[in-house]
């Protein structure tokens, strides 16, 4: 029985498989792109991205069930929240120009397995999302003519009453997704103009709603009279803040179109930085004048906007409101139909998913197999699936992507650069003699007929060290640590940071509700968690980082990051179960279609050493001297060889 389970060595390789990392190419604005976009362009893409429905709904909704006028508050604290993420993807996207967003930002510092499965989510994501808005616009528009098009549609169509199916099939929510589909196949140029168009009316629409709000505010509908402020207290501004996260989830098209940016170094932060200082200034002015306009106890969910100018005497508003919002979904379609079929682009064009994927077309240079196909499958979904118990599985695979993009900028600013390309000048080639910098002791890393020289015992008081080794500082009191590998101990730390968070979230989420647990032992919990989680911070600190000045660097690292994974795993904690249930289905699947076909064909599989007959590795010293016992290391079928007496002179030379 004992031979059918694998053996230690096998089980190792599959291992490393699963967290292999992608290696960059030296030259990253290398694409077959066009790279055409400018900052403005950018920009507007990422508010196109989150100035959408929200605006006219999402405002109503909290002000009236959750927060009251204190939605302002919660709307500020939810734009300092997403700060912390969009500083992230804001450092990816200049590092690392390329398209795929979170997905590439996960396989380039924590590992395939993952980065799959994070890039698998943030499909179902987009295309949810996408329908369910192409829904929300096709509701909008029939209700400003009395639903005449759902009356017409059940009349001549039918409808049924099917589970998980719409009511009737929602044909005008379909077409406006294939109309979109057909102009983002044009290419990058028209999808940026179009939204230039429609972000342009709806930015027209929000400025009249702020002068015209200020002019009919009342400061009186804030008064105690009318409940106060904060009539929900903190606690509804903090459950207010959770909803209103949401709102901001759609800079990430800006990360995600990095690889169409003329100069994405400088461009992508900028444009992540305007995009949400802008969206966070229009919901935070937007919930003011609403709820100075009404009393916010008296507001309508459904269309709080419109309903206020109505009842202030001006119908006519109630149109101009309604335009806005039309325009406004319109940019968050082409948002999400710009970004997915990249994101789709990226991980065919690394193996993981189908090639077919993977082709751009020549002339417009965009993937235009996965604009149509999954433009067809989101008009699908927005034709015939009812799509609100879907929704919430929105916000789940946001939650997540973000975790993973905040903890991997941790473990790529503590890991040296890996990137593939042309050697410098100065290094050696293979079958050259290995040289040594003569005023640097660096510890350098030579090949000389499949052997390898590694230069060691250098001086430590004068060596620059590396990223992800630990600090001078610190070494007299945690020299146990001096023997890893750099960046090694970092990875380690994280791994137990963001478990510390789970089980501190975990325990704030449900401590008190579903574990009743008694007082004594939930502060000892809390205290256990956060200790773990900060001393894994200190941990981190405690290890040299890279410096680079050539992009654009998040501030106050890892705090800033370990902040935004404790924020986002408390907010996925508070979804509900059925969420998380089908998020488990959605991860099995991805799970097989990654071990059915991803992680044979990845192209990092191109790049693993393959095994050679013979190799030795031995050891030279600065000084010149050689240490006395060289280990031969060779393949276990093979006997020992000697190592040539040639090579041994050499290397005394």
């Amino acid at each position: 029985m004992a031979k059918w389970l694998p053996r230690a060595g096998d089980l190792s390789r599959f291992l490393q498989k699963l967290n292999r990392v992608k290696t960059l190419e030296e030259d990253m604005m290398e694409t077959s792109f066009n790279r055409c976009l400018s900052t403005v362009d950018l920009t507007l893409l990422g508010i196109g991205g989150m100035v959408g429905s929200g605006l006219y709904v999402l405002t109503g909704t909290v002000a009236k069930e959750i927060a009251g006028p204190a939605v302002v508050v919660s709307f500020a604290i939810a734009g300092l929240a997403s700060l912390l993420a969009a500083l992230c993807y804001a450092e990816f996207g200049a590092r690392v120009p390329k398209t795929g967003s979170a997905y590439m930002f996960t396989y380039v510092s924590v590992g395939e397995l993952w980065a799959f499965l994070i890039g698998w989510n943030v499909l179902l994501e987009y295309m949810i999302g996408g329908a369910a808005v192409a829904r929300a616009w096709s509701g909008y528009l029939d209700s400003i003519f009395n639903h005449k098009i759902k009356n017409f549609t059940e009349t001549h169509l039918g409808s049924w009453q099917v589970p998980f199916l719409a009511r009737y099939p929602d044909l005008l929510a379909a077409a406006i997704l294939l109309v979109a589909t057909a102009f983002i196949s044009f290419g990058a140029k028209v999808s940026s103009w179009l939204n230039h168009v429609f972000s342009a009316v709806s930015m027209g629409v929000i400025l009249f709603i702020l002068l015209m709000g200020f002019v009919l505010a009342q400061p009186k509908n804030w008064s105690a009279q009318e409940g106060g402020f904060a009539p929900y207290g903190l606690s509804g501004i903090m459950a207010g803040t959770a909803t209103c996260f949401y709102a901001f989830v759609g800079f990430d098209v800006i990360a995600a179109s990095s690889e169409e940016a003329r100069n994405p170094q400088r461009a992508v932060p900028r444009a992540i930085a305007f995009s949400l200082g802008l969206a966070t200034g229009a919901y935070i002015l937007v919930s003011v004048v609403l709820t100075l306009m009404v009393p916010w106890h008296t507001l309508d969910p459904d269309s709080a906007l419109a309903d206020a100018f109505y009842r202030r005497g001006y119908a006519w508003a109630g149109f101009l409101v309604a335009a806005g919002s039309i325009c406004a979904m319109n940019t968050v379609l082409l948002s999400n139909l710009f970004s997915l079929p990249r994101i789709v682009y990226a991980m065919a064009e690394d193996g993981l998913f189908f090639q077919v994927f993977s082709r751009v077309h020549p002339r417009t240079q965009v993937p235009v197999v996965g604009i149509v196909v999954f433009g067809l499958l989101m008009a699908l979904l927005a034709l015939v699936f009812d799509l609100e118990a879907l929704v919430q599985f929105l916000s789940i695979g946001t939650l997540l992507a973000y975790t993973f993009v905040a903890a991997s900028i941790i473990v790529l600013r503590f890991q040296q650069q890996k990137v593939v390309g042309t050697a410098p000048a100065g290094a050696a080639q293979p079958g050259t003699e290995p040289q040594q910098g003569p005023s640097t002791g660096e510890l350098k890393e030579y090949e000389s007929f499949s052997d390898k020289l590694q230069l060691v015992d250098r001086d430590k008081s004068k060596e620059q060290r590396e990223p992800g080794q630990l600090k001078a500082a610190f070494e007299p009191y945690l020299e146990f640590l001096s023997d890893f590998y750099p960046g090694e101990v970092v990875t380690v730390a994280v791994v137990t940071l963001m478990v510390s968070a789970i089980c501190l979230c975990s325990i704030l989420a449900f401590g008190n509700t579903h574990l009743h647990l008694p007082t004594w032992s939930y502060s000892l919990l809390l205290v256990l968690f956060s200790l773990g989680f900060f001393l894994s911070l200190l941990l981190i600190w405690a290890h040299e980082q890279q410096r680079s000045t050539q992009t654009f660097q998040i501030p106050l690292v890892p705090l800033s990051p370990a902040l935004s994974i404790l924020l986002n795993i408390y907010l996925m904690l508070k979804l509900s179960y059925m969420t998380w249930l089908r998020f488990a289905v959605w991860l099995l699947l991805g799970l097989l279609v990654y071990f059915g076909y991803g992680i044979w064909h990845s192209k990092e599989n191109l790049r693993e050493p393959r095994a050679q007959r013979v190799s030795a590795r031995y050891v030279v010293f600065p000084s010149g001297s050689l240490e006395e016992r060289l280990q031969a290391v060779q393949p276990s079928a093979q006997p020992a060889t000697e190592l040539p007496d040639a090579h041994i002179d050499d290397c005394k030379r």
